[in-house]
């Protein structure tokens, strides 16, 4: 299983790189895990979006949906052969306005999902755990069956002591890091202190943080969340950065990702 960084920023798209939004692929099958802003031209760089087998979403902030509706478009009006001549998009049912919005008819049709839901989408199993945000927010734990790998993404949340359980024994823990180390107050998002302890709580064999902040170094992040989690691979996200998420790390160096 390989998870491909299409965007990677919180809020806006910044210095030509977009929102939240990654591509998860299981042998021949392609899942898109949010849809930001920027996410449709980053995936024309993977490969043929009509190629895709589903669209999953956490929430409805506009930095992971932004793109939702242009997708639909390119479904309703580019040129090929689909994989999939009607696309599914998973969304959750707390929003009825915007869960509607997620069916085109004869072009994508929306099917909701709640936080008791176990979804098992082609060689995936997707689990769901509510978070702590303004908006409804569902973390989510995706296991290739075939293989037993575990990807966890935490989409946006604050820190909260029950998540640590969702995310036990993840191959691969991406983190909502939007903040860093110093930000103190009430928080939608966490910061690099928290993700690190995260991974550290929940036993993950390696952290993406994602969901960053514009204009931070790659390095400052890295710093800081390698700082609480010990061993712990970290990775910051970078555009077309793709990991293989099962793959170990030997010698203290992370042979998991390519770019």
């Amino acid at each position: 299983m390989q998870l491909t960084v299409l965007g990677y920023y919180g809020g806006y798209p910044y210095a030509g790189v977009g929102t939240s939004s990654y591509l998860l692929t299981s042998g021949a099958y392609h899942l898109l895990l949010d849809c930001g802003s920027g996410a449709l031209l980053a995936l024309e760089k993977q490969f043929d979006p009509l190629q895709l087998d589903v669209v999953l979403l956490t929430h409805y902030h506009h930095d992971h949906i932004a793109d939702v509706g242009v997708l639909q478009y390119y479904w309703q009006l580019h040129q090929g052969t689909k994989k999939e001549p009607i696309l599914p998009i998973y969304g959750h049912l707390q929003d009825p306005l915007h869960f509607g919005s997620l069916t085109q008819p004869g072009v994508t049709q929306g099917f909701g999902y709640q936080e008791d839901t176990e979804l098992t989408l082609g060689p995936l199993k997707v689990t769901f755990k509510r978070t702590v945000h303004p908006v409804p927010a569902f973390a989510v734990r995706i296991e290739e069956q075939t293989t037993g790998q575990v990807l966890v993404f935490t989409a946006d949340t604050a820190y909260f002591p029950e998540l640590a359980a969702f995310c036990q024994s993840a191959d691969l823990l991406m983190t909502d890091t939007n903040f860093l180390e110093d930000r103190t107050g009430k928080m939608a998002h966490m910061t690099t202190t928290q993700s690190g302890n995260l991974a550290q709580e929940s036993g993950a064999a390696k952290i993406l943080l994602t969901h960053l902040p514009q204009g931070v170094s790659a390095e400052t992040l890295q710093a800081q969340a390698q700082a609480t989690v010990g061993d712990v691979p970290v990775i910051v996200a970078q555009q077309d950065l793709t990991i293989d998420v099962g793959a170990c790390n030997i010698g203290g160096v992370d042979e998991t990702y390519k770019k």
